[in-house]
């Protein structure tokens, strides 16, 4: 367990006082051996769980069932009659039940809980002067935490110091709004809710960035010690396991009723008291589906499973219900539909275009000029002569325009070598390479892909960075489009600021740029924007670059100082090719009824080509893209009818994401929205399916995602909406066989008591029979693989009821079947001299051996097993076994002829048995036939 290292008031201490008290390095942070002997001492960074319902409650819980009320009151009162064999049975059956449905749950809420432990939150900390991101839980005292916009905060921290850093504390103190952070010292007895120059664990990251020292990790931190902020329950109820409550709650009340009838018509009719408390209990008992909710939450919990396998986390389980019924999926692009792998491919300096050579984030490659134009991202050879280097004019220092060349070789570009050091300087990632030699990037893939252009024309980071050292940074913000990096000019006091970002949000901002020779010039904005235009008509992603200056000694930075006044730099056009699997996907989205939107960042017209390479708009047709400032401009009816329509979305604003969402739930829609930022958060929780990308996703957006994925691959979401139609699709089958054993069972008691006869069925062997069936068949349905053409059909609407049409006149259908084929055989075996034990085991062995034809019949509404593979699910082959060896020895074992007034039956009422059982399988198969055939009919 994990204490606290002291007992300061952290933030009445000045940033100094601090970091010694800790032993901390500012520059630094700890050391290797030393992170590693703290963690020792104090443990892991994680809260020890509050004490949850202690398992023997859980246990009683299963108990508090009205059904269960009733079975318990029904075994009393046999006991009070003297029917001890039966009132031990009634009893057991009850602890059976519930020891079946305590480990079923158990292991439900295992599965999920296991699936939120692969969701743990990382940090980036200091450790031996380098900046690592890890696992929260290995963060320790004394570490260096930098802060930036999306993270959650992974302990409490004091803050070192911060760039307009902002937190959203309501988790902890309650405040709706962010608060904003600095890290100037405060009063000894400043409340919590007041201390602005601390970061408490679990809170989030909204805006700007920050460093603060760990002051105390695990149960030592604020959050820790508050028991009901660390209790986070596993809820297993979801709208379909409500809505089945409440109608096995109505069933309830009308089959009590029913049975209320038959017990006083009964008494009517001249039998015993005794007589007709046990057949109204068998009505009851056989009538009600008890153990369906309970089956529910297995089959999404199992479904939860199969999702994680294909890289989904469902977060909350009503996505895995809801995901069936999507109609509109909202993805990103740069990852998700893209391979997330960012090469520059084109660089635009002092009006000369060059290609850069390789791919991916190897070294390997050039900058070089082109021999021809820019295809697909791509320089390829020309029909004409090579191009002519393109000439540009530049002013002097004396005012003359004179002419200058592109020169011969691209080194000697000075505005080539200038707008690459901004792309290397104003830069967060890292350049990595595993053990397997692979070469990667640890942060964002734009930044990546501008750190291995800048290394193929020999720039080195650190050479760089020794001589411009970084002063002060304006984060990306989404709202802002641009990132801007303060640094020194060696050791003079002069100062230089690099900005980099989207070219419209910067384009504006432009008083001069650069010529090959390093000259300042004026800027030529239509040309810019042309050329713009020209590169992302290839598909190409365009980053602007710019330089600044600040007065001698300045250390600061803000976004007013670099809102103007800026001299332009050049462009770097990369790529990021669409993912195969994703153009799969979307076919396969398309197919199912499922609308496609791409929302992206990026240019419209880099947006419109890459729409059209994943098949998102007609090939060649670019213009079926609409801009967030073209957007901004439509009225909400507008929106909601241009939501439909359009397909891909460019420069779009998370305000504007937001608006989509609604727009496009005004028309009726299912949506499921990706996101991966922290102004992203609103959409996601608008979104019927908000989906959080695992690797690039901030801990804000994973927060508010229902689902997240672990690959942030647009081919997953497809899946996950696969294996949610798979789901809702086992649950329909698991309500289509289990009702008609209840429907069956309770007509059977019904009539026996209306004709006057002895019951073919009692309360013990329905007991028996709704009880082992339900484990051992109806269960094995939620194993079902998904049917093929499960893509093939449009969505489910969510407003449509569970029990359709069809299924009511399948169960009616069963139900009639069940009562025919028992009533029929029971009085055959009466006529053939069997005694009414035998001629009720008959009736016993008729319901479960139907249900199990039934079962097969069950496995799809429309196909037939041996069309699904007859051993595509083995479980139910198991679980059949498994029945038809308990049916064996509930016939013929002594003891257990003893507890259930059970008896031999011949070899000749097997037949009978397995005569009815077919019949009724293969009246099931035509009406499945016809049933078909008439949808099919009602579609065309």
């Amino acid at each position: 367990m994990t204490q606290a290292t002291t007992e300061h008031d952290w933030h009445s201490l000045t940033t100094d006082d601090v970091v010694t008290l800790l032993h901390a390095d500012e520059h630094k942070g700890l050391d290797l051996f030393e992170a590693k002997h703290r963690l020792e001492k104090v443990g892991p960074n994680v809260i020890t769980p509050a004490r949850g319902t202690p398992a023997w409650l859980r246990f009683l819980e299963q108990f508090n069932q009205p059904l269960v009320y009733i079975l318990i009151a029904a075994g009393v009162i046999t006991v009070v009659l003297g029917d001890y064999v039966d009132a031990a049975v009634i009893l057991g059956v009850v602890l059976v039940n519930a020891i079946i449905g305590y480990v079923q749950e158990a292991k439900a809420v295992s599965a999920i809980e296991a699936l939120k432990q692969t969701l743990q939150a990382e940090a980036t900390v200091l450790r031996g002067g380098e900046k690592v991101r890890f696992s929260a839980d290995q963060i320790v005292p004394g570490d260096i935490v930098l802060l930036a916009s999306g993270d959650k905060v992974p302990a409490d921290l004091r803050l070192l110091s911060t760039r307009d850093l902002q937190i959203a504390e309501a988790a902890l103190t309650g405040e709706s709004v962010p608060v904003e952070k600095n890290a100037h010292h405060l009063k000894q007895h400043t409340e919590l809710v007041d201390r602005h120059c601390m970061a408490y664990a679990s809170t989030l990251v909204t805006y700007g960035a920050g460093t603060g020292v760990v002051v105390a990790t695990g149960d030592a931190t604020e959050v820790g010690q508050i028991s009901d902020l660390i209790q986070s329950a596993t809820d297993l109820a979801t709208p379909l396991t409500r809505k089945l409550g409440r109608f096995s709650a109505i069933l309830l009340w009308v089959i009590l009723a029913l049975a209320g009838v038959t017990f006083v018509v009964g008494l009517l009719r001249g039998y015993e008291i005794v007589y007709m408390f046990e057949a109204a209990v068998a009505l009851s008992v056989g009538a009600i589906p008890e153990g369906l909710p309970a089956a529910v939450t297995i089959t999404l919990a199992i479904g939860v499973g199969r999702m994680a396998k294909r890289r989904a986390i469902i977060r909350k389980l009503p996505a895995v219900e809801t995901l069936g019924s999507t109609t509109v999926i909202c993805s990103d692009k740069t990852g998700t539909l893209t391979q997330n792998e960012m090469t520059v491919r084109a660089v635009m300096a002092g009006g000369c275009l060059y290609e850069v050579s390789g791919q991916g984030y190897a070294p390997e490659g050039d900058v070089g000029h082109p021999e021809g134009d820019i295809s697909d991202g791509i320089f390829t050879p020309g029909p004409e002569a090579p191009v002519a280097p393109v000439a540009v004019a530049s002013r002097g220092a004396d005012g003359e325009t004179g002419g200058a060349a592109c020169p011969a070789q691209p080194g000697d570009n000075a505005a080539l070598r200038e707008v690459l050091t901004a792309g290397l300087l104003c830069n967060d990632a890292s350049w990595t390479k595993d053990d397997t030699g692979r070469w990667g990037v640890q942060g964002d893939p734009t930044e990546g892909a501008l750190y291995v252009s800048a290394r193929k024309l020999g720039l080195e980071r650190e050479a760089l960075e020794a001589a411009t050292p970084r002063l002060d940074a304006i984060p990306f913000e989404s709202e802002y489009q641009f990132m801007a990096t303060l640094h020194a000019v060696g050791d003079s006091e002069e100062r230089v600021v690099y900005v980099k970002g989207a070219a419209e949000a910067l384009e504006p901002r432009f008083e001069t740029m650069l010529d090959p020779a390093g000259n300042e010039m004026p800027v030529d904005h239509k040309a810019l924007r042309r050329e713009v235009e020209a590169l992302a008509h290839k598909g190409l992603r365009v980053l602007a670059f710019a330089r600044g200056s600040r007065p001698a000694g300045d250390n600061d930075l803000s976004h007013d100082e670099v809102a103007e006044h800026l001299t332009f730099l050049g462009f770097q056009a990369m790529i990021d090719p669409p993912r195969p699997e994703a153009v799969a996907a979307i076919a396969a989205c398309h197919q199912a009824g499922i609308q496609v939107k791409m929302i992206t960042g990026d240019h419209k017209v880099t947006a419109g080509s890459i729409g059209a390479q994943v098949g998102l708009v007609g090939a060649g047709d670019k213009t079926q893209a609409l801009s967030g400032a073209e957007l901004e401009r439509l009225s909400d009816k507008e929106l909601i009818e241009v939501a439909e329509s359009i397909n891909v979305f460019a420069r779009v604003t998370p305000e504007q994401k937001l608006r989509l969402v609604e727009a496009l739930q005004a028309r009726g829609h299912v949506v499921a929205m990706t996101g991966d930022g922290v102004n992203d958060a609103p959409a996601l929780k608008q979104a019927n399916i908000g989906t959080a990308m695992g690797i690039t996703g901030t801990e804000v957006a994973k927060e508010a995602a229902d689902m997240v994925l672990t690959d942030d691959n647009f081919a997953t979401i497809e899946a996950a909406v696969e294996e949610g139609r798979g789901v809702f699709a086992n649950l329909l089958k698991f309500i289509a066989w289990t009702l008609p054993t209840n429907l069956g069972e309770g007509l059977v008691i019904m009539v026996a008591i209306l004709a006057g006869i002895e019951l073919p069925i009692t309360p013990l062997q329905i007991l028996w029979i709704n009880m082992t069936t339900a484990v051992l068949l109806g269960l094995m349905l939620a194993f079902e693989p998904n049917e093929p053409g499960t893509m093939e059909r449009p969505p489910r609407d969510p407003k449509k009821p569970i029990l359709t049409g069809r299924i009511i006149g399948r169960i009616c259908l069963v139900g009639a079947l069940l009562l025919a084929g028992s009533f029929g055989l029971y009085e055959l075996a009466l006529d053939a001299g069997l005694s009414t034990a035998a001629a009720q085991t008959v009736a016993v062995n008729v319901f479960v051996f139907v249900e199990i034809f039934y079962l097969f019949n069950s496995r799809s509404f429309t196909r037939g097993p041996l069309a699904l593979g007859f051993f595509s699910n083995r479980n139910l082959l198991y679980g059949v076994a498994i029945m038809i060896a308990l049916q064996m020895m509930l016939t013929y074992v002594p003891f257990m002829q003893a507890a259930f007034d059970t008896a031999d039956i011949p070899l000749r009422s097997w037949v009978y048995i397995l005569a009815v059982s077919a019949v009724a399988y293969v009246i099931v198969e035509i009406e499945k036939r016809f049933g078909k055939k008439a949808a099919e009919g009602r579609a065309a």
